[in-house]
């Protein structure tokens, strides 16, 4: 029987956070846009503990490092489609799907990857972590929209999404040219 571990219940309270995130996205009531962005950025913040905790207190584990990507990508695809409703011009429907469409492509390509036993060629870049971090912030600072004094949230939030989708598209390049040998049938060397 699998036992579960601090970091594995981390990831499992970000996937629990879901629906309450969504449900908090559509209240009527003033502050909800705060609510919501904490309740993003509580996650992010269990995306980076859960991976600290996991390396640092020797709790890896097969089951996390499959569980940990499936609760990142689900928590920022319903951000992105909660953003869509809330700021719909093309350009946010756009992101979103570039966006989404990257992950969906390269976890179908990690996967075959892996089923094939070259999951080395796709394994996570530096450019995708970057691709995390403007995407994360970018994320905060749409779900929030409001002004902060002088700073313009929403314009500042746009343009991080931007540079997200230009290191999206960077990456999701750069993982297939990395697979394309194996893609055209090519054998390893």
């Amino acid at each position: 029987m699998m036992q579960l571990n601090l970091p594995t219940v981390l990831t499992l309270l970000r996937i629990a956070l879901i629906p309450v995130f969504v449900g908090v996205f559509f209240l009527p009531f003033p502050g909800a846009n705060l609510f919501c962005t904490a309740l993003f950025g509580l996650a992010a913040l269990t995306d980076w503990l859960d991976g600290y905790l996991a390396r640092r207190l020797g709790q890896t584990s097969a089951f996390g490092a499959f569980l940990d990507p499936v609760a990142d990508k689900l928590m920022v695809a319903a951000a992105l489609v909660l953003l869509v409703q809330a700021i719909s011009t093309p350009l946010m429907a756009a992101a979103a799907v570039v966006i989404i469409g990257r992950e969906i492509a390269i976890s179908a390509l990690r996967e075959w990857m892996a089923h094939i036993g070259d999951h080395g060629r796709v394994a996570v870049s530096s450019v995708g972590k970057f691709k995390t971090t403007a995407q994360m912030a970018a994320v905060l600072l749409l779900l929030y929209r409001e002004p902060i004094g002088a700073f313009p949230t929403l314009e500042v939030g746009m343009g991080l999404l931007l540079i997200a989708v230009a290191l999206t598209l960077w990456s999701m390049l750069h993982y297939l040219l990395a697979a394309w040998p194996v893609l055209r049938g090519v054998k390893k060397g």
